[in-house]
């Protein structure tokens, strides 16, 4: 079950941890890189994370993030302003089949399978007094896999409440995930992608715990 209602839309940020930019070995964006999630990927603390059947996918994999919930419609909103329009923070969970990713040379199909998306519950603004100085940590049966802080993000969230208003409007309930920290299965040797029965959690301090199985 979802702890918020569900979004018009979800736009989320790639490339967005210098610690991500180099396991891959590639250089940091100059500007963020925005892509979309579409909302039927969502799902709540504790719903399965679906695996798609292996003709469709065999390396889904798991991003650790910092989600961050709308409170006002905005539009080109300055840096200076744009932590007005936050209603809160959630921790996210923004799963991906890599071979899709691959396969389709974008993001969105690979990101947005059903159930593809658990977030939880959301803390409001006000007690997060820095997004930016928050410890996330993404764990694969209570291995720890990525271990960074928001103070690692190339963007920040003001920033990129910024970016994104300049060109779409956000509206009341939009969620932006933030990008992801290094760990992840695919960069590693070898590679370490989710099995049914795995249990997957993000923790990030001041915003909570998210856990979900996964399941065939």
């Amino acid at each position: 079950m979802l702890p918020f209602e569900r979004p018009g839309k979800i736009l989320c940020v790639g490339l967005n941890y210098r610690g991500h930019a180099e396991e891959q070995g590639r250089p940091l964006p100059e500007h963020p890189i925005l892509f979309a999630k579409w909302p039927t990927a969502l799902v709540g603390p504790g719903d399965a994370i679906l695996l798609p059947p292996p003709e469709v996918t065999r390396a889904v994999d798991a991003e650790a993030e910092l989600g961050v919930v709308i409170s006002a419609r905005v539009k080109g909103v300055s840096v200076e302003h744009a932590l007005e329009a936050v209603r809160g923070y959630v921790c996210a969970n923004d799963v991906s089949a890599r071979d899709v990713q691959r396969a389709d040379r974008q993001f969105t199909r690979a990101k947005s399978f059903d159930t593809f998306c658990p977030v939880g519950e959301l803390v409001p603004a006000a007690d997060v007094p820095d997004p930016q100085a928050l410890r996330l940590r993404g764990l694969v049966n209570g291995e720890v896999r990525q271990d960074s802080t928001t103070a690692d993000m190339v963007f920040g969230v003001a920033e990129l409440i910024a970016f994104a208003s300049a060109a779409t409007t956000l509206e009341p309930g939009d969620l932006l995930l933030t990008g992801t920290p290094a760990g992840v299965g695919e960069f590693r040797d070898p590679p370490l992608y989710l099995a049914a029965g795995d249990a997957v959690t993000v923790e990030i301090d001041g915003v909570g715990t998210l856990t979900n199985p996964v399941r065939a």
